[in-house]
């Protein structure tokens, strides 16, 4: 089984990813990862990560997803999202950064997970 990607850094506007270097927000999944541009579907802290943001990962086998609001609790998550995850069979977690860091570090050592990661607001 092919693992995510080890978060190894997080602090205001930076995450450092094994293999994958740094960035200010970043998408990981089972294998790899990369910078999350929210505007390739134009996403917002209200209403928050979007369907559209979670496609990639579930294209990628997670059989659970962690998704983070942010380091000030800013970020939102749809209600949509969190039912296409549901609807899907996909284990969702939506938590603060750094605690989401900590829970997707533990996770990503034995399951396929994914995630979207905030690293401000």
């Amino acid at each position: 089984m092919e693992l995510a990607p080890q978060i190894t850094h997080i602090s205001w506007g930076k995450i450092e990813v094994v293999g994958l270097g740094q960035g200010r927000d970043m998408k990981l999944w089972p294998g790899g990862g990369r910078e999350w541009d929210w505007s390739e579907t134009d996403t917002h802290h209200l209403p928050g990560i979007q369907p559209a943001d979670v496609e990639e990962l579930l294209a990628h086998g997670c059989d659970v997803i962690v998704l983070t609001r942010g380091m000030d609790l800013v970020l939102q998550t749809m209600p949509t999202t969190l039912a296409l995850l549901k609807t899907r069979g996909v284990r969702a977690h939506v938590e603060e950064t750094c605690a989401a860091v900590e829970l997707y570090n533990k996770l990503a050592k034995a399951e396929r997970v994914g995630g979207l990661f905030h690293s401000t607001c």
